[in-house]
């Protein structure tokens, strides 16, 4: 089988590892990276070997494979083309700005049968990998995850840099309909919202609490899953794994009423994990881990966040000016 020709539109600091990725990957070939940025597309085709180029429309109808790794407002006409063009498409979160704009990508690639698949990276995560075979009748969950402020990735807000993640994690466990969001936030160092909190109510009862933080002194990403017959405590960061059930009879006498089982899991590689999954449902015809659709999901719920915060701080501003 031909190798699949791949290339990387966007090569700051996560387009690298993309395009590392695809340069390793088995049955792969990395044609190019492309980024108006001429330092940035020079430094990383030096490091692996590959062309530069300052335009993507120059590698339409020549690839078969491409990442969308540019800021947000550009994925959608990237991603667009692509598929137009007859490639197959894996574009970084959030997967447009806009809900109209994710929905036509989701037509297009079904109408021209070509893979789009939404950068949502925890989804191979060891430590949710590890927790699927435990979730069978989630109650509440609690979603944190923080990190200290830096410039990159603030030309979105924190709901859609952050804790999009988390929601999208959580509305794939769930797996029902969101009934109502109760959401708050505030800019901080940004001009956009910097730490949110949202409780989010599904249609089949249960409730996540996720909060997100860029103006945190730490790094933190954790989750803790309450079912009806166990808690689970996952470590993202650290990729560890806490399952704390009732005890049975089949465990025997214990100084608890409870059995405490810790998984330290490996490290592992969610990038490559993730590329590799991609470039295999491309050889096999089969769906996406994260579809254009999951992507949506994510998105929509992300933005009726979004607007609460948005509709309350606005709401702050003019009660100040009275």
């Amino acid at each position: 089988m031909r190798k699949i020709r791949a290339a990387v539109i966007g090569v700051g600091y996560l387009g690298r590892f993309h395009a590392q990725k695809y340069a390793q990957a088995a049955g792969c070939e990395l044609v190019a990276v492309v980024d108006p940025r001429a330092e940035a597309r020079a430094a990383v085709a030096e490091e692996l070997k590959t062309r530069a180029l300052a335009d993507y429309r120059e590698l339409l109808g020549q690839v078969d494979a491409v990442s969308v790794v540019t800021p947000t407002p550009a994925h959608f006409a990237i991603a667009r083309d692509c598929l137009e063009a007859g490639a197959h498409v894996l574009v970084e979160k959030p997967i447009t700005e806009t809900a109209a704009e994710a929905r036509e990508l989701i037509a297009l690639a079904a109408r021209v049968q070509r893979i789009l698949q939404v950068g949502h990276l925890e989804r191979f995560n060891a430590a949710i990998l590890a927790a699927e075979p435990y979730l069978k009748s989630t109650r509440f969950i609690e979603c944190h995850r923080l990190a200290p402020y830096r410039e990159r990735g603030t030309d979105v807000n924190v709901v859609l840099d952050l804790m999009i993640h988390d929601i999208d994690i959580v509305q794939t466990i769930v797996g029902a309909p969101v009934a109502s969001i109760d959401a708050v936030g505030t800019p901080v160092f940004s001009d956009e919202i910097d730490i949110a909190n949202a409780r989010i109510r599904f249609a089949n009862g249960c409730i996540a609490n996720a909060t997100a933080s860029r103006v945190s002194l730490k790094t933190e990403r954790k989750l803790r899953i309450f079912e009806d017959d166990a808690y689970l405590s996952l470590d993202l960061q650290q990729k560890i794994m806490t399952l704390i059930r009732k005890r049975t009879a089949a465990d025997g006498p214990g100084p608890l009423p409870v059995t405490i089982e810790e998984q330290s899991l490996e490290q592992g590689d969610a990038l490559k994990a993730e590329i590799e999954s991609f470039l295999g449902c491309i050889r096999d015809g089969r769906p996406p881990v994260v579809s254009g659709e999951a992507g949506l999901m994510a998105l929509e719920t992300a933005m009726r966040i979004t607007a609460q915060v948005e509709e309350a701080l606005a709401e702050r501003r003019r009660t100040r000016g009275h």
